[in-house]
């Protein structure tokens, strides 16, 4: 089975246009979204019913949670006063612009969603979160301490666990014993459809692809794939600069971080 896992598009219908593209030529089984539908560009609404009309199954991100309730607060973290300044003009921006029937859609988006997988050699449990298991706007970085992300995992009771949100791709596999035998957890973040932060300006998902042999005690069985496609980014830009959003905006699209 092959799934399509893709997160943090930010209202970027160019992005997501040029995803689905890509996506469709390779067949996936399923097809999940792991929030962030909106935010830091123009197309909210846009983006929106383009997932709506797939029916593909999507959670709330935490742009998507404070949108949804018209809060004034998207729950990001910022490293500096100016950076604040922007995300205030960001989300005042969106809650502007987007209808009240998409508004209510983000309202109603589950917190997360998991799978239970009976294969020959036993289940394998999958969850998605925006976040993290424990909160839907925590960071968990690629160099966060391996004690803690097994921590993370267990407690959620998660053999595979996807998330977004910090826009930087990684997948990390953590290594434990299970009824005296190896076994393995894997930490699976799908980086960004819309807005990348880690230097590469394009696109990014994830195909996974698990078959009836997959099983926790054989980290090769499980597949982990990291696609990159390109979308016209200055489309996207532009539309950042014609409008009253920050342009700093636009130049993190074009250069990716």
């Amino acid at each position: 089975m092959k799934i399509a896992l893709f997160s943090d598009i930010h209202a970027n219908l160019p992005a997501l246009e040029a995803f689905f593209t890509d996506m469709e030529t390779r067949k996936p089984d399923a097809v999940y979204c792991l929030g962030d539908l909106v935010g830091y560009n123009i197309w909210p609404n846009e983006v929106i019913n383009e997932i709506r009309k797939r029916g593909i199954p999507t959670i709330a991100g935490n742009y998507d949670y404070g949108v949804g309730r018209n809060s004034d607060e998207c729950g990001c973290m910022y490293k500096s006063d100016e950076d604040k300044a922007m995300g205030v003009q960001s989300i005042a921006y969106t809650n502007q612009t987007i209808h009240e029937d998409e508004r209510m859609y983000l309202r109603t988006l589950p917190a997360h969603l998991q799978l239970e997988f009976q294969l020959n050699k036993g289940s394998l449990f999958l969850l998605m979160v925006h976040g993290s298991p424990r909160k839907i706007n925590e960071y968990l970085f690629e160099d966060r301490d391996e004690k803690s992300m097994l921590r993370i995992l267990e407690n959620a009771h998660a053999d595979l666990l996807f998330f977004g949100h910090t826009h930087k791709p990684y997948h990390r596999i953590f290594e434990y014993e299970k009824e005296g035998k190896q076994a393995y957890r894997h930490a699976i973040n799908l980086g960004s459809v819309g807005k990348p932060k880690d230097g590469d300006a394009r696109g990014c998902y994830v195909m996974l692809t698990i078959n009836e042999e997959s099983s926790i005690h054989e980290k090769e069985s499980i597949q982990v794939e990291f696609i990159r496609f390109d979308y016209d980014i200055e489309t996207a830009a532009k539309a950042v600069e014609e409008s009253t959003l920050p342009n700093a905006y636009a130049d993190m699209l074009r250069k990716g971080y």
